[in-house]
Parts: structure tokens; sequence; C-alpha cells
């Protein structure tokens, strides 16, 4: 039996995402992901695939990071964006958010990389592409990831309360035009990868996403 992505998505977000989903382009997904998990090592595993909207249900969600595609190394992709399992070592991508975080807020970087506490705080961790083969980034780029994780974009764009939308990096950021509520903020910087010389340190992110959610009568984010 062919894997179907929308089983396996919590009822209240396949709710609030179907009315923007192309069923036909889901339908395809479903068939090239199944495929993948049964002929490749694929990251995260299934049972992790939608750990971001599992953590951080609809109500609850007031911040959106948008990162690129999981971790394709073994043992790190569980899920969240830019987050990896407890005892994994801290990749340089998510190294440079703690440094950012630390010069932003005072916040002292903590030892494990597991971003869980922030989904369970409102802020959905998304990935535009939700899997991965092992040790080929991008590879699953490009078969119906992207139009899942604009449909996830467009269905809180509609929410009357304000979302902040955090987008890192070039790829992340072509994804503004999504944003179209004026009640809700955009924060755009460069990716955090050291690869990355500029634009993301020194941004102050952090604050911005506070001062965005307390300004419109928000609870801030607790990033510790």
């Amino acid at each position: 039996m062919v894997l179907d992505i929308l089983d396996l998505l919590p009822a209240a977000w396949r709710t609030l995402l179907t009315p923007h989903l192309d069923l036909e382009t889901i339908t395809r997904l479903n068939t090239f992901v199944d495929g993948e998990y049964a002929a490749q090592t694929v990251f995260p595993p299934r049972a992790d695939l939608f750990s971001a909207f599992r953590l951080c249900p609809p109500e609850a969600t007031r911040v959106l990071i948008l990162g690129q595609d999981p971790y394709h190394k073994p043992g790190q992709a569980h899920g969240l964006s830019f987050s990896v399992r407890d005892g994994v070592p801290v990749p340089p991508s998510l190294r440079n958010v703690y440094k950012e975080l630390q010069d932003d807020l005072g916040v002292q970087p903590p030892r494990s990389g597991d971003l869980t506490r922030w989904a369970t705080e409102g802020v959905l961790l998304l990935n535009a592409v939700l899997t991965v083969r092992q040790g080929k980034p991008g590879s699953h780029a490009g078969k119906g990831w992207e139009h899942f994780t604009d449909a996830t974009i467009r269905a809180l764009d509609q929410r009357e309360q304000r979302m902040v939308f955090v987008l890192w990096g070039a790829y992340a950021r072509k994804k503004a035009s999504l944003v179209t509520g004026s009640q809700h903020v955009t924060i755009e910087a460069g990716h955090p990868s050291p690869m990355n010389p500029a634009g993301f340190l020194g941004s102050r992110p952090f604050s911005k996403i506070n001062a965005a959610l307390t300004g419109a009568g928000l609870p801030a984010v607790v990033w510790s």
C-alpha cells in the first residue's frame, strides 16, 4: 500500500492544509516518497516525518522558521528544521544560530542541538523539503514537497492572529511573497551556514520575533 502523507499528518493540520493542496501533486509526492523509503536510506525516519506538525499544533503556532531540506547524515534529522537529536554533535549552521541567540538575547548556547522545546513554544520548525536521501542534499527537491510547505505558509497567512515568518537564506526568502496578510511580520536574513560569511550573524532575529509577538499582544517565545 502506497504511503499517504495526509494520513500521517495530524488531523488539525490536515484540515487546515487540505483546501490549499492540489491532490494530484500530493498523489505524485506520495508515490515518490513511498518509493524512496522502500528503496533508499531516507531521512528523517518515516516516524519523524511530521514531527514539526505533531509538536506544534496549528492553534499554538505563532512563529514559522523555514529551512531548506533535512540533514543528510545518519542520526541527525528528526523532522525539525535546523535541529538534531540530543547527543548528536551540533551542526555548524545551528552553532551559528546559537551564537546569534547569545549575542541577541544573552542565551547561553545549550550543549544539545535538539530544538524540540522551541517547537513546544509555538515555533513551527519547517523545511521546504521534508525528506532527503542519505548523503545527497537536495535530492528530494522538486518532487512536490515545496507545494506542501507552500500550502502550510498560505494556510497560516490566512489567520487573523499575527504570525511571524522567519526566512533565512535565499531559498527561504523566495517564500516571502506567500505572506500577504498585513497583520503578519516577515523577518529575513542570510542563511546561518558558515559558508555564508555575511547576512545572518548580527541580524538579531530572536529579539525581532519577540517584539513582533508582544506588539500584537502575544507572549514572547522563551528561547532558552
